[in-house]
């Protein structure tokens, strides 16, 4: 049997044309590619895991497809995508240059559309990633999936790695799955980075 893990799904395609800011905007997703995904996912996470999940429809949707009896499913808000303000639903191509370039000279503190900073977004992901550690795992005792979104994803990467290191635009280079793909982090030996992680 593999050792415990903290299991990062990313949701299916979203219905949104391409080229659009969507962010916290809850679209749902395929449901096709949905079901796809649910049923990929379901063949390789643990049956007895703590399902947590962002509660944007597109997230809730892979959830629900693929939660096995035995499993707890947790909706949490800190598993939400970056807010991007007044730019969601714009298409990127639209959005002002000068905002864009802004934004990319100070990724950690400027809120893109008036919205949410890295800043802020790492805070929440670090605040989930504690509380998931101590109550979900048991202190890395038991697997943890969270179904979630591309920059949540990076998050956690980003304070695994760097703890409270403030990332800069060229720094921000974290890999993230495809829709309906996902990430395994051994838990063995995360018990000192999420304790760093509290102060």
């Amino acid at each position: 049997m593999a050792p415990p893990a903290l299991w990062l799904l990313r949701h299916a395609q979203p219905l949104i044309a391409p080229g659009v800011c969507y962010g916290q905007l809850d679209v749902p997703a395929d449901p096709q590619h949905t079901l796809q995904a649910a049923l990929r996912a379901g063949a390789a996470l643990p049956r007895q895991a703590v399902v947590r999940h962002s509660p944007l429809q597109r997230c809730e949707q892979l959830a629900h497809a693929l939660q096995a009896p035995e499993a707890l499913l947790v909706p949490d808000a800190r598993l939400q995508e970056m807010h991007f303000g007044r730019w969601e639903g714009q298409a990127w191509s639209t959005i002002a240059r000068p905002e864009l370039d802004a934004w990319g000279q100070d990724l950690y503190h400027t809120a893109p559309g008036g919205g949410e900073s890295l800043a802020a977004m790492l805070q929440r992901v670090s605040s989930a990633l504690r509380h998931s550690w101590a109550q979900d795992s048991r202190h890395g005792q038991r697997d943890v999936v969270w179904v979630t979104h591309a920059g949540v994803i990076r998050c956690v990467q980003w304070l695994l790695q760097y703890g409270h290191a403030q990332p800069r635009a060229q720094d921000w280079t974290l890999p993230a799955p495809a829709f309906g793909e996902w990430l395994r982090l051994p838990l063995a030996g995360m018990a000192t980075t999420v304790r760093t992680l509290q102060s």
